[in-house]
């Protein structure tokens, strides 16, 4: 059943709760896909960025939509359009989070809002979450989600926008379609646009496979923690810019932030088009 923009009242304050042990075996999984020696850090707690690889629902093949998703209209609404993508978020992270804690993970659905633009109809749907353990908040999260309309054949896409010339730290990434297959994999994300070329293409209208964005997001967590390896990452904000594809190299890029506990990051693919947006603030 479709949600339309007169009761999307009925969905705000929706809540669902997922339980996981957060295993270390995975999070070795996801160093060898990034192709690291070792977990990042103390190696006794999870990098930032890395709680992705749980709480992920795994549904039965019967209710994955024609996208890779599952079907819509369970905790998310179904508001009547079919792409989805994450498209940006709000993390904090108060207290590390211990290999082997038995978590929970806690979501309420925030806000819809509906808009009209230039690509046509938009919904964007706010996610809140916070995750605990033994009591304690160790994670609180927003997340931006938001629904378009579906691909007009041989559109072409909008430029992006220049990305900052300023960077004064870089780190090239060159992505593959194995790196893309093992992240989707490990998140549990269907999405075919990750792994299946004739859908990112035929249906999506996407030139190549295309880099997840918490993917990036994580690499961009990554890099400004190893700029500031005295410092733990306290907030860390992120938007979405334009796609990013297997087919070209793009760059992690960082600056000195407006205060001294902050990094200004991105990511730029070819040409310096703007990717990604983001920001890190650290405990000082």
């Amino acid at each position: 059943m479709n949600t339309h923009a007169s009761d999307f009242s009925q969905v705000i304050g929706r809540v669902e709760s997922r339980k996981a042990v957060i295993g270390r075996e995975r999070a070795e999984w996801l160093a060898a896909t990034l192709d690291l020696d070792e977990i990042p850090g103390d190696g006794t707690t999870l990098p930032a960025g890395w709680h992705w690889l749980w709480f992920n629902p795994f549904v039965k093949r019967s209710g994955i939509g024609a996208d890779g998703h599952p079907k819509r209209g369970g905790f998310l609404p179904d508001v009547g359009l079919p792409r989805r993508m994450w498209a940006g978020g709000r993390i904090t992270y108060h207290v590390p989070l211990p290999f082997g804690a038995d978590a929970e993970k806690t979501s309420t659905i925030k806000n819809v809002v509906e808009k009209v633009g230039k690509a046509g109809r938009l919904v964007f749907v706010t996610v809140q979450h916070g995750i605990k353990a033994g009591g304690v908040l160790h994670i609180e999260e927003e997340q931006d989600i938001v629904y378009r309309e579906a691909a007009t054949p041989g559109a072409k896409a909008p430029a992006p926008q220049a990305a900052p010339d300023d960077a004064q730290w870089e780190r090239e990434i060159v992505p593959d379609p194995v790196l893309l297959f093992r992240y989707s994999a490990l998140t549990s994300n269907g999405h075919r646009i990750h792994y299946d070329l004739p859908y990112a293409r035929d249906e999506e209208n996407y030139p190549d496979l295309v880099v997840h964005g918490p993917l990036t997001a994580t690499l961009l967590q990554a890099f400004a923690c190893e700029i500031r390896p005295d410092a733990r990452l306290k907030h860390f904000s992120f938007r979405g810019m334009s796609p990013l594809f297997v087919s070209a190299s793009f760059h992690l890029k960082a600056r000195a932030g407006a205060e001294p506990d902050r990094l200004e990051l991105w990511a730029a693919g070819p040409g310096n088009g703007l990717a990604m947006q983001a920001e890190a603030q650290f405990h000082v």
